[in-house]
């Protein structure tokens, strides 16, 4: 499709530029049925929450047909490992990325406002990444299009977790399980209800959530340390992220907050929300005090049960690849990552990324092969 004479591009990179569009940007997310990520409230409060905004760039692409909004494609340019990376705005709080795109936006138009992002430069390399298979972004940055023709698919790819089946219920859910995961999941509640009286709850729509997202932090930050992992921005005790985060869930009407109680303490927390008939689990948590009862796997148990026994389809457990997501999961859908580069720099990142990744894979063939003089 060749692009109309109405339509028009711009490159927004200030933050007065992105207030600015939050009608028009807000309706155009609304009319696709898009996802939370690529609204403007979650892109914006991830934009004036951050810490080092001065070590990261907006590059967020638009389509204007007269002065109607029909398409955004969310970049920013941040920093680490020593190379500059352009990719989605938001990226480590973001499952699914992808673009905005209204059906009379042209192919035309989207690859011209791609290349004036990639021709501004300012990057080493492109990585786009946790793509669906069914991404509006596809479109754009497809390697057999034109518009996606610098960017090459890349080995990083992430899976996402799901469950979904023939249930009517969530005890129809519950009792599809084995015996065996069954019996564990009453003996945790069991071994939770030693310590005191035990709830699960849906905190309700007019309860402050301050205290308990202050909770899901300390839990975090805790779990992170005794695991030896780096603190996640998101976490941080200062940090204003995970509540502004929070509140774009609250303000659109999807957040669903479960929590455990003992004794009216939360041993485990999950920061939900509901979107295509699909129940989304962005953050879990629990206290490691009672890490003897799993009570985050007792939380997810019991609101995989809710969910089902109020009439959603699915329970989208996100990405990541903790162990008990492939116990869960009836099925998964793998997430793919395109890169390019922008600079000599990127060039040679990308080599020596490639370089490793083959030296891995000879290592792990040569070490799969059985010794000489045994049988395989």
């Amino acid at each position: 499709m060749v692009a109309t004479e109405a339509e028009r591009l711009e490159i927004v990179s200030s933050s007065e530029r992105l207030a600015e569009l939050e009608h028009q940007w807000t309706q155009l997310w609304q009319a696709g049925d898009a996802l939370i990520f690529q609204s403007h409230g979650w892109i914006s409060a991830w934009w004036t929450t951050l810490k080092n905004q001065n070590q990261v760039a907006l590059r967020v692409g638009l389509v204007w047909n007269g002065d109607r909004l029909v398409a955004v494609v969310p970049l920013a340019i941040t920093r680490r490992k020593g190379l500059r990376f352009l990719e989605w705005a938001a990226a480590a709080y973001t499952d699914y990325g992808d673009i905005l795109r209204a059906p009379d936006c042209t192919d035309a138009a989207l690859a011209r406002v791609w290349t004036q992002i990639r021709q501004a430069g300012g990057y080493d390399l492109v990585f786009i990444n946790r793509l669906l298979p069914d991404a509006a972004a596809w479109r754009l940055f497809d390697p057999e299009t034109k518009g996606g023709a610098k960017l090459r698919p890349n080995h990083r790819e992430e899976i996402s977790s799901r469950m979904a089946g023939d249930w009517n219920s969530g005890a129809a859910w519950f009792a599809s399980h084995p015996k065996k995961v069954r019996h564990n999941h009453r003996r945790s509640i069991r071994i939770l209800e030693e310590a005191g009286t035990v709830q699960f709850r849906l905190l309700g729509p007019d309860e402050p959530l301050g205290p308990v997202l202050q909770k899901l932090a300390l839990l975090k930050r805790r779990w992170m340390e005794r695991t030896g992992r780096n603190v996640s921005e998101l976490f941080d005790e200062s940090a204003e992220a995970l509540p502004a985060l929070v509140e774009v869930l609250a303000r659109a009407g999807i957040l669903r907050l479960f929590v455990i109680e003992v004794n009216g303490a939360v041993a485990a927390i999950s920061v939900n929300f509901v979107q295509r008939d699909t129940m989304m689990a962005w953050v879990t948590t629990y206290d490691p005090d009672y890490a003897r009862a799993s009570p985050g796997m007792v939380l997810i148990f019991e609101y995989v049960q809710w969910s089902f026994d109020h009439g959603l389809k699915m329970v989208d457990l996100l990405c990541g690849g903790e162990a008990f997501k492939d116990r869960l999961a009836t099925h998964t859908v793998a997430l793919q990552s395109l890169m390019g580069t922008g600079s000599a720099k990127g060039s040679l990142a990308m080599l020596a990324d490639n370089l490793r990744r083959k030296f891995r894979q000879k290592t792990e063939k040569v070490e799969a092969e059985p010794a000489e003089g045994t049988s395989a």
